[in-house]
């Protein structure tokens, strides 16, 4: 695998990094996770898509530039060497966006692609609920078919900036009767739907990211069914595999958050410290290893398994805990004062929960890629 940069990767690279140091915002930015973080990364994303950086691989014909993952690669590791930050509407862009380009109507994608793009409306997924977590396909909020128009009621919870969105991918059952996976439906639900009520989560990082909604006769049109009714799951496939997928552009802010993690050990005079070096040094084997299995899918784009988001995120969640969790050996008592890297520990915790628990994503290896028998189920 070659490393270096192509001629034309190496063009993009250096057009990207000179437009980041005369427009990007300079650190610090507003708290994460504030009104005021909102429209701060609200307003940098539109700049983005002005300059032609926002859904950048993308087909042209949807606004996009079908650039390679390359470019996307590249992209990420300027916006982190220049300590910028991301499309606000990343839910909207990564994960959503894909489920409509592979199985929305002409309309449906004219409709919602341009201001998601834009970050004119934003998207939340409305995936899990109370009941139906990790396993998914047991979700119980169901939709009726009345006229025109599909009935919604149930509830769902760990919505990320469900209380900011405009817009939701919404999975309901809409066949009772058959097998779970072959019952569920998806919807694009307008968020300012009578009967819509969002209630934000508040979190033991203090952050309120993550919402509850819950849905009362609300009425969605027919015309807002993404892809066949019953089609439900495997446009949900398409959306998660996407959101996996967007992990591989993560290493670049991880290899910085070990570089940090050593500054902070030798500025407390733990560099010398056997256990603290080992666990930095295991911290920098596997920051490594995500760039370079980041750069090994992407150039290996058509020869893959198409598990490859799925070894990534499970790398960068358990590598995040581990981060934090040598920060805080290394600030031993006075921990709880560092609020950067105790915020960092507690975010973490659901690292490796969304998208996906650790679990499921062993299962998805061990059965997928490895061939392994699947897990028996419980009697």
């Amino acid at each position: 695998m070659d490393l270096r940069d192509t001629p034309e990767e190496e063009t993009f690279r250096l057009e990207v990094r000179s437009w980041l140091e005369a427009n990007a915002p300079k650190p610090p930015h507003p708290a994460r996770g504030s009104d005021e973080s909102f429209e701060f990364g609200r307003e940098w994303h539109r700049k983005l898509y002005d300059a032609g950086y926002a859904g950048m691989s993308w087909p042209p014909e949807q606004g996009g530039r079908g650039a390679s993952p390359a470019l996307q690669v590249i992209f990420e590791e300027e916006l982190g060497r220049a300590e910028a930050p991301g499309l606000s509407n990343h839910l909207g862009i990564f994960h959503v966006a894909p489920a409509i380009i592979a199985f929305g109507t002409p309309e449906q994608k004219e409709r919602y692609l341009t201001p998601m793009l834009t970050a004119e409306e934003i998207w939340c997924q409305g995936f899990s609920e109370p009941g139906a977590g990790s396993d998914l396909a047991s979700l119980r909020t169901k939709a009726v078919q009345d006229g025109d128009a599909f009935v919604v009621n149930g509830q769902k919870v760990w919505t990320t900036w469900g209380h900011h969105a405009d817009w939701c991918q919404l999975l309901v059952r809409t066949e009772p009767d058959a097998p779970k996976h072959k019952g569920i439906s998806c919807l694009l639900v307008d968020m300012h739907s009578p009967g819509i009520t969002v209630r934000p989560l508040k979190q033991m990082s203090g952050d309120a990211e993550f919402n509850e909604m819950f849905f009362d006769d609300v009425r969605v049109p027919a015309a807002n069914l993404l892809g066949a009714r019953g089609q439900g799951w495997a446009v949900t496939m398409t959306t998660l595999a996407s959101e996996r997928a967007s992990v591989l552009t993560f290493h670049v802010r991880t290899k910085k958050q070990v570089r940090d993690l050593a500054t902070l050990a030798r500025a407390r005079g733990r560099e010398e410290d056997p256990l603290i070096r080992a666990r930095l040094g295991q911290c920098a084997i596997d920051a490594e290893t995500l760039q370079l299995f980041s750069y090994w899918s992407v150039s290996n784009r058509g020869k893959t398994t198409g598990l490859e988001g799925s070894m990534a995120k499970l790398l960068w969640s358990e590598l995040q805990q581990r981060i934090y969790e040598t920060a805080m050996e290394i600030l031993g008592p006075e921990a709880p004062l560092q609020s950067e890297w105790l915020h960092g520990l507690l975010d973490s915790r659901g690292l490796t929960v969304a998208a996906g628990t650790s679990e499921i994503q062993k299962n998805l290896l061990a059965e997928r890629a490895l061939g392994l028998p699947r897990e028996p189920k419980a009697q």
